[in-house]
């Protein structure tokens, strides 16, 4: 496991202020944690360096662009072609995230398509890669819990 830094009491008062209002200018963000603008600078610059802020189109609904079916798509690999098939899978454009699993499958693969027919097109282009097993997809139905990070925020212990 790759050894990462650990957020300290400033990460978390910018990343709160960031949550609460993701748009917000440095100023905003200074005056809001009592921190000076060239701290906020300084420290957006290192998450971005750092790869600690995730990118801005994990906030894009794909529904506005069409595609309003999402399923995922649980894969099993042939033995040591995980990482073959991956980056296979970077090339199909409706996957829109793949995560490597432990246990029921080797692979979460999370797609979106524009209708029934497009799933099953995309499900096979998923079962068709090089090295894919078998696959089992379920459609999604909708969120009960969208992806959040502010509850861990209010109740983070900084080192």
């Amino acid at each position: 496991m790759i050894a990462r830094r650990r957020a300290d009491g400033t990460d978390v008062l910018i990343w709160k202020a960031l949550s609460e209002n993701p748009l917000a200018t440095n100023v905003a963000v200074a005056e809001k944690t009592g921190l000076s603008r060239n701290t906020i600078r300084a420290r957006l610059d290192r998450y971005e360096r750092e790869g600690e802020l995730k990118p801005f189109e994990r906030r894009i609904d794909p529904a506005m662009l069409g595609y309003t079916l999402r399923a995922i798509v649980l894969t099993t690999v042939k033995q040591r072609q995980l990482d073959e098939v991956a980056a296979t899978l970077r090339f199909v454009p409706e996957v829109i995230e793949v995560l490597g699993l432990s246990g029921v499958a080797d692979l979460l693969v999370q797609v979106v398509a524009r209708d029934a027919d497009d799933l099953y097109r995309v499900a096979g282009d998923i079962l068709g890669t090089d090295g894919v097993k078998r696959t089992v997809t379920g459609l999604v139905m909708r969120n009960m819990v969208d992806y959040r990070i502010s509850p861990l925020l209010r109740s983070s212990r900084p080192s």
